[in-house]
Parts: structure tokens; sequence; C-alpha cells
């Protein structure tokens, strides 16, 4: 979406900016920062794998319309691969194809077909796999219940781990920090308390509420339980959800002006979809993550320890200490569903 954003003006940028919280940003300001983080990320741990790939396909049909100044934004900013294609059925398994490999082959589709207002996608995919610091005994883990957000009781396998980390707990919620590599990229935990159900406690966090928690942590020794995990996020559209966050306008066929991108008037260009699809896997070893993102433009036309026992509804996140960026997060209802629509 931060490519995107280069090629939104008037209303359209704003809202856009408000949506993705570049509010008070320069025109330059965004792309440096993304630039400067993808160079952070890229280098963050040698212990850790960790991949981001980004690239713009182009209709051939309507790449003399595009604006240089943008492509050559996003290939200095991004590091984007720009392509023009036919967008015919060969474009589609080519889309899939580097989406596979830039996620070492954990999502090997995120584009089904091409409608014919189709002309440009801009796609982003992540890969991380991670070996804890301190494994998990995997001779300890055992079948266990854990009571998922609709009240039943399903079975998991359960991993468990006696030792220090970083941990916080209140009346409200346990955290726990459970480190990667070299200790630079961690997963956080969140358990909230029981009765306290795992949307209303998501619906009250803010960014700055993650942070407050992530401040609040020390070092503790803790009996820890953690379901393992192998979770599949079918593709999604995220357009209703950031409608909800003041970008509608990016979607409105009538209004949109991504200008930036291409002068086509008296058509215009908008957001027709920005598909979304996530794989989530947590072991005794450790996690590995990859996620795909595709935005779709079209034309008109033995010390005392506390229990931290993950068996009920938990929210993770796995996030990069050293910048503070949040590279994967969920809400895990019943680790025994490994696909969701």
């Amino acid at each position: 979406l931060a490519m995107t954003y280069n090629g939104a003006n008037s209303s359209t940028r704003q809202a856009m900016a408000s949506a993705l919280g570049f509010d008070g940003m320069g025109d330059d300001a965004v792309n440096v920062g993304y630039q400067q983080l993808i160079e952070s990320l890229l280098s963050v741990d040698v212990d850790v794998s960790l991949n981001i790939g980004d690239s713009v396909w182009i209709r051939s049909t309507f790449a003399p319309a595009v604006n240089a100044e943008f492509t050559d934004a996003l290939s200095n900013y991004y590091r984007s691969d720009i392509y023009s294609r036919a967008f015919d059925a060969s474009t589609v398994d080519e889309v899939n194809s580097w989406v596979s490999e830039e996620t070492n082959g954990k999502i090997d589709r995120i584009l089904d077909s091409i409608d014919s207002n189709n002309v440009m996608f801009l796609i982003n995919a992540i890969y991380f796999k991670g070996g804890w610091v301190d494994e998990f005994d995997a001779a300890l883990t055992q079948q266990a219940d854990f009571t998922a957000a609709d009240g039943s009781t399903v079975k998991v396998d359960m991993m468990r781990r006696d030792g220090d980390y970083s941990y916080f707990g209140d009346d409200a919620v346990q955290v726990a920090r459970l480190p990667y590599g070299r200790d630079k990229i961690a997963m956080y935990v969140f358990l909230p308390a029981e009765g306290v159900s795992l949307e209303s406690f998501v619906e009250g966090l803010t960014s700055d509420g993650l942070d407050a928690y992530f401040s609040k942590l020390s070092s503790a020794e803790l009996e820890l339980q953690l379901p393992k995990l192998k979770l599949e996020y079918g593709k999604v559209d995220l357009k209703d959800a950031l409608t909800a966050l003041g970008m509608g306008v990016a979607f409105d066929r009538g209004s949109a002006d991504f200008s930036g991108i291409a002068d086509v008037r008296p058509e215009r260009l908008y957001i027709a979809f920005v598909d979304h699809k996530a794989v989530v896997e947590v072991n005794e070893k450790g996690t590995e993550a990859a996620a795909a993102t595709n935005v779709g433009i079209s034309l008109t036309s033995v010390p005392m320890r506390t229990p931290f026992v993950v068996d009920r509804p938990y929210a993770f996140v796995i996030r990069d200490d050293r910048s503070g960026t949040i590279l994967f997060a969920g809400l895990i209802a019943d680790p025994t569903i490994q696909t969701s629509p």
C-alpha cells in the first residue's frame, strides 16, 4: 500500500495517509522511511531467515501511459521489480511463481485470474524463519485441552518449557516474549485473562497500548505452555477493513485519484482489491511464516515460576525489536483449525 500511495493525489492521498499513519510526513519521508526499514530488516539477524520482496506487474498495453517517476520511485526505494506483461493466463502463473519463490514455497498462489479491467498489480511478499533462542524439548510435548473461542474444548499438541522470559501480567492479560536467533526478533504472546474475550481485548488495543506492554516486560521464571500451530489464512480482501479506516475513496471508481500512476482522464484508476494471504507454523524449534499482499489497480472501463498456560484464545505478534516493526500478527481462536477462510 505504501507503493500504491506514491500514485495517489488529492483526497485519495489524504485518506490513504490518514489510514496508513502517514499524516504529517513529507512526500519523500514515507519512501525514505520504508527504504531504511527494508535495509534494516534484511540485516537484522544473521541467525534468522527474513526476505522481503516487492514487484509491480503492468498490463503491456497500459505500460506506455505509466509515469516513469512512479515506477522509478518503487524501484529505488522499495527494490521493486517492474514487469510489463500481456495479462493473460501465463501472467497469472508467473505472478504466482514469483510469490512462491519469494516466500520459499509457503504461499504458492495469490492470483487466480485477471479481470479485463485490471491494469496493474503491486505485490509484497515476506518470508520469515527463526529458531527459538531456547528451543522446546519435543519429548515434553503432549496432548492438552484448549478452550476455543466458541467455548468448545479441543485437543492440541502443547509444548512445554520452564525458563526465564520477559514477562508482564495484570488482571486483564499476560504477555510473554519468546526470542529468536540472536534475540533481536521475538514473538510476543498475549493471553487475555480468563473471562476476558480475545475479541474485546484486541478491540481495546492500540499502537500506544502495544508499546506500553512492550515497555512493562521484565525478567520472570515461567512455566510456559504453548500450542503447536500450523495455520494457513486463506486469501482475504482487505477492502472492507481499509474502508473502515477511512480509505474508501481509493476504492471508489467514481472519485479515486491515482493520477500519479498515470493520467488517464476522463477515465480513472482505482483500487479494485487488496488480497492478503498468510501462513504461520509454530513448533518446538521455532517459527516459519510467510505473507503476500496483492493490490489490484483497475481502470473503469525450579524457582517460583509463573504459569503461562496458553490453553484459551490468544494473540501474537512477531516483532523486530530494533525498529519496532511488527512483521506478523495473528489471533488464534482454535489452534486445531489449520485453514482459515
